[in-house]
């Protein structure tokens, strides 16, 4: 009998990536990935008319994501070298909640030639914070009328919900609003491509629809936020629920032909890119938190009962594996906070140096910057240069360096903003801990994994073993597993997750003397974290206010 393939295909922030994995073993036998061509729309709207966007906007095309369909998958079986014939089904995760607007048949309005010039009409990606005021009046809103479902999103409600997003566009382009007939998230679209059903995720609804116990926010709480508003998911969000590794339906005939695979395999229901790796790295048991880390960050942690955590960002049963409740914290900036000091603050005498000595940029930079003892920068940084997911759920938070005097050096600001992040990321496991939940392991996966000094650090700040992936895409293989149980290859997706993920446990661990020299700064870090975060001050919300103004928002 001839082995049997699954495709796991994750589509993220720049990019798709497809990948073949073998069922019996999850390993990965072929790749391909795509690039998005409009990448992300955050400064003149490019897939239209060229227009210069509002500060907060992080926008997309659609049409990008359909190229990972016809050109990812296709070349990730072209790299497998094997028969389509041997793929038995095709699970997705998308990054989320990335909203957006069709008509009934499930065409982008973005597309349609009245609204391609029109921001509101586009993708609004997981980072677009467009929403911040709709998303501050859902809360005050809730929390006046007491609503329960507020407390399984920590009491907060971040600008990136879908919620805040959609209402945003009733309210900014009531056009936009009145033609769409589907709201729909990124990874809920591409399974209807794939099948032609339209169905909604429950783990992406729980986290990101704010469906709760089987019920969304009530017409009447909807209608008291804006007049009119009050039938939105009945009208434009009214689609039957699927569980994580329940088949949506099958590849469809048009579907087969796009993609390249049989017509007819399962397609498994979709999956928010973070919690997928749950999965994909066998971070199944309560007390392991997977840590997705790469431009952002997503934790995710599962717990046998329910526990009320302030500041968190969803707390879903079934969330991330069935039977347990999946509750999740979130970095709007890891990754991108490197980044955007590569490209603006080195200078070029670094650049030189780097060539000199045949290496790159970032391996000069890293070099300098862990050649120092901890705490000799002087520097304490916070890492909000993308606003606070948790546990502060505030996007008009900022970042900010204390501490710079004559003699500090571009390697001191990078290793603070590096320390910055891990102190975030602790600051969201203890929070975990002081509500009940704890945290013994973290399960790492994502792009950073290849920066040792940073994943050694988080072990330190974070006094937890690391243990991480091995899979050259954990992601995608996690929807790859989600779709072995949906094809019935296993019987679960625990069977699946032990059999198919790989895992080196425990390959950082704290180093003690380290651990206790970082306590010091991050009890500074707490102290700045609190004094901006928390309302004492407001400086970052007003420099904010004061930019919106200067772009006439």
């Amino acid at each position: 009998m001839s082995e049997k393939y699954l495709v796991g295909v994750d589509f993220g922030t720049l990019s798709g990536r497809a990948i073949v994995v073998r069922a019996s073993d999850g390993v990965q036998v072929g790749t391909s990935v795509s690039h998005y061509k409009h990448a992300v729309m955050d400064r003149t709207l490019d897939a239209g008319d060229g227009q210069k966007l509002p500060p907060e906007f992080a926008l997309q095309n659609p049409g990008d994501y359909v190229d990972v369909l016809t050109d990812a998958i296709p070349g990730a079986i072209k790299d497998a070298g094997i028969d389509p014939a041997d793929v038995v089904g095709v699970g997705i995760d998308a990054t989320s909640a990335t909203v957006f607007v069709t008509d009934a048949e499930g065409t982008p309005l973005c597309e349609k030639e009245e609204f391609k010039n029109n921001p509101h009409a586009y993708v609004k990606l997981w980072k677009h914070h467009g929403g911040q005021d709709q998303a501050d009046r859902i809360i005050a809103l809730a929390e006046e009328r007491g609503e329960e479902w507020l407390e399984r999103y920590g009491g907060i409600l971040s600008s990136e919900m879908l919620f805040p997003k959609i209402l945003e566009t009733y309210e900014k382009a009531p056009e936009v609003y009145a033609a769409a007939d589907v709201v729909v998230n990124l990874l809920d679209w591409i399974t209807w491509k794939l099948t032609g059903e339209l169905t909604f995720a429950a783990s992406d609804s729980g986290y990101k629809r704010m469906l709760t116990d089987g019920e969304y926010p009530s017409r009447e709480f909807c209608e008291a936020l804006a007049p009119g508003f009050g039938p939105v998911f009945e009208e434009k969000m009214n689609a039957p629920i699927k569980q994580l590794g329940e088949k949506v339906g099958d590849l469809s005939a048009e579907a087969a032909k796009l993609t390249g695979l049989p017509e007819g395999i399962a397609v498994a229901s979709g999956n928010i890119d973070a919690h997928v790796v749950v999965a994909g790295a066998n971070a199944v048991k309560p007390g392991q938190m997977t840590a997705i880390i790469g431009t952002s960050g997503c934790y995710v942690i599962n717990s046998e009962g329910y526990k009320p955590v302030p500041g968190v960002f969803g707390n879903v049963e079934g969330g991330a594996v069935p039977g347990l409740w999946g509750i999740e914290g979130g970095q709007t900036a890891v990754g991108d906070v490197f980044a955007w000091f590569e490209d603006n603050a080195v200078p070029e005498r670094y650049e030189q140096a780097a060539r000199e000595e045949g290496i790159s940029v970032l391996e000069y930079m890293m070099h300098r910057a862990f050649a120092m003892e901890i705490g000799e920068h002087g520097l304490i940084a916070l890492d909000w240069l993308n606003g606070n997911r948790s546990i502060l759920s505030d996007a008009r938070l900022s970042g900010s360096i204390i501490g710079i005097t004559l003699q500090t050096r571009p390697e001191d600001i990078y290793r603070a903003l590096m320390e910055a992040t891990v102190f975030g990321i602790r600051v969201i496991v203890d929070n975990f801990e002081e509500h009940g939940v704890p945290v013994t392991e973290i399960v790492a996966a994502g792009g950073l994994l290849k920066n040792h000094h940073f994943m050694q650090m988080l072990a330190d700040i974070t006094r937890r073993p690391v243990s991480v992936s091995d899979a050259e895409q954990t992601g995608a293989l996690g929807s790859a597993i989600f779709a072995a149980v949906a094809a019935g290859v296993y019987d679960d997706v625990y069977a699946a997750a032990t059999t198919m993920s790989h895992v080196t446990e425990h390959k950082y661990v704290p180093n003690e003397d380290a651990s206790d020299k970082y306590e010091e700064l991050y009890g500074i870090y707490r102290e700045l974290h609190d004094f901006f975060g928390r309302g004492e001050n407001q400086i970052m919300h007003r420099l904010k206010d004061i930019r919106a103004r200067a772009f006439g928002e």
